[in-house]
């Protein structure tokens, strides 16, 4: 895997930070195995020297880092790594874990008879990598050509009454498929979505669109949630409280569309998170299915309705 400094923690430590890194996640409202499209980017991580795909728990956190921060390579370096493509890491970038196995021989004398034995016992090490997208100065010309994923591409048909949902929003945000993950820009209010022939299926693209549709009734020129929670950061009670509505929201407008909710298996999990994130809220889940069926009214009729 090139050079690079290897972290001389003891197995279990690294099985804790693997542990807490999608603890993490979970307890964010994102669940690291599943999205809803293909892939954040074309193909699946790789290392940029030996070109070989990561396993196993690599996958997840390296995609998950992928989708989160916006990078759109599948290649990954370590510090040394980017220095023999002639390149550097950018200033002030953080490093993603990678975890992978060392076999150690690990010598013990039997007490009674003084016989030696050897075996092999497995640790756990990790190192540090950086994304293609986290370095500069790189010399491309050594790069393989982008990574190509095989699965063909869906055949995107759009359903009527899901395209009528935006079209019928009096004030619809743009929505712009140009990213390798979803999100809602309320400093823009704008949409970003992957490429709708990246999605799974149909469903899952409509259930994905309204669940950023509902982020953006919480507009201040809308219903104004984000401006009585400002507290929108990664993670936060208010975070994890917004993305409940998002989801419920999303729930109600795949129903009214007589669509099959693609995203509905992760809520169990989500809502399993909040609840524990949020210990003694016992509001939650009934003030956010309100504050999403406010959403939808608007997003239906152009104003939030009753509760």
């Amino acid at each position: 895997m090139g050079n690079s400094t290897v972290s001389k923690s003891r197995g279990p430590d690294v099985y804790q930070i693997v542990t807490d890194k999608i603890l993490e996640l979970l307890e964010a409202g994102t669940i690291p195995w599943h999205k809803p499209w293909k892939g954040g980017f074309e193909g699946i991580p790789k290392n940029a020297i030996s070109k070989k795909p990561y396993r196993g728990v690599n996958v997840f956190l390296l995609a998950i880092t992928a989708e989160a921060m916006g990078y759109d390579s599948p290649y990954w370096f370590t510090y040394q790594q980017a220095k023999q493509y002639g390149g550097n890491v950018k200033a002030g970038e953080k490093s993603t874990l990678v975890v992978f196995w060392k076999w150690l021989d690990y010598g013990q004398v039997d007490a009674d008879t003084g016989e030696k034995t050897e075996k092999n016992i497995p640790f756990l090490r990790y190192y540090n990598v950086f994304n293609l997208a986290q370095c500069e100065n790189v010399d491309m010309s050594k790069l393989p050509a982008d990574a190509v994923d095989d699965t063909p591409d869906l055949a995107f048909s759009p359903i009527d009454a899901c395209e009528s949902v935006f079209g019928n929003m009096a004030d619809c945000p743009p929505i712009y498929h140009d990213q390798g993950r979803a999100c809602y820009i309320p400093s823009k209010d704008e949409i970003h979505l992957p490429k709708r022939e990246s999605f799974i299926n149909i469903a899952s693209y409509y259930a994905t669109a309204f669940h950023e549709l509902a982020h953006s009734t919480g507009h201040d020129s809308r219903l104004g949630r984000h401006d009585k929670d400002r507290d929108l950061n990664f993670g936060s009670n208010t975070y994890s409280k917004e993305e409940l509505i998002a989801e419920m929201g999303a729930a109600f407008l795949c129903g009214v569309c007589e669509i099959d909710n693609q995203i509905i298996d992760n809520s169990a999990a989500y809502i399993d998170g909040w609840r524990k994130k949020i210990k003694g809220d016992k509001k939650l889940v009934v003030n956010a299915a309100a504050q999403a069926q406010k959403a939808v009214d608007y997003i239906l009729n152009g104003k939030g309705g009753d509760e």
